[in-house]
């Protein structure tokens, strides 16, 4: 086999192909085929980096990705007297995977969370409605065993909202002969009802 067609073309032309010291001035000026060698060059120092960070390949490619992006478009804020290249970009891609870590613990803290607070069971409409029926069927048989002012006096100040002094002006009776019959009616239904006080 020969050995020239092995070799691939760029490395004939490239025998020193360029560092990234050199490169990254070139992509902060909007040079897209020196960003390809960036990536080409970096790419996957930063997917291992992200990689042991995250654990999760699908997230850690997403991550990479971003941080190429940024690279892209933040070369121009690279500092050598900061320290290299490659550190510049070791550390942006450090941040952004920390920073998806902890986006991700929130995420799953915020739904814990609201996991644990849901505690109630679900709730049935018809169970509730057939409930209520009945309640309001049972109410209804122990007010018909009170006596007639009995039943007026409460159903005045239950079902109406009054006061004593009103529904004693509603009924034309004595404010003491209606709290009378209030309390004895409210100790019937008690009784009624099986209510405890």
């Amino acid at each position: 086999m020969d050995r020239a067609a092995a070799v691939p073309r760029d490395a004939v032309h490239d025998a020193d192909p360029p560092r990234l010291e050199e490169l990254l001035p070139l992509v902060a000026r909007g040079d897209e085929g020196a960003f390809g060698r960036v990536y080409d060059l970096i790419s996957p120092t930063v997917y291992g980096l992200v990689r042991r960070v995250l654990r999760d390949p699908a997230q850690s490619e997403e991550v990479t990705q971003e941080v190429l992006v940024e690279v892209w478009r933040s070369a121009c804020r690279y500092d050598a007297r900061r320290g290299s290249p490659q550190a510049w970009v070791m550390t942006l891609a450090h941040r952004r995977a920390v920073d998806r870590v902890r986006s991700e613990q929130a995420s799953s803290d915020r739904e814990a969370r609201a996991a644990a607070a849901d505690t109630r069971r679900p709730y049935d409409e018809v169970e509730e409605e057939a409930t209520n029926r009945l309640e309001r069927e049972r109410v209804r048989r122990c007010l018909d065993t009170l006596t007639e002012l009995q039943g007026q006096s409460v159903r005045l100040a239950f079902y109406g909202g009054y006061s004593y002094r009103e529904v004693a002006r509603l009924l034309s009776a004595p404010l003491g002969t209606v709290k009378t019959r209030m309390r004895d009616g409210l100790i019937r239904l008690r009784d009624c009802l099986g209510v405890e006080w």
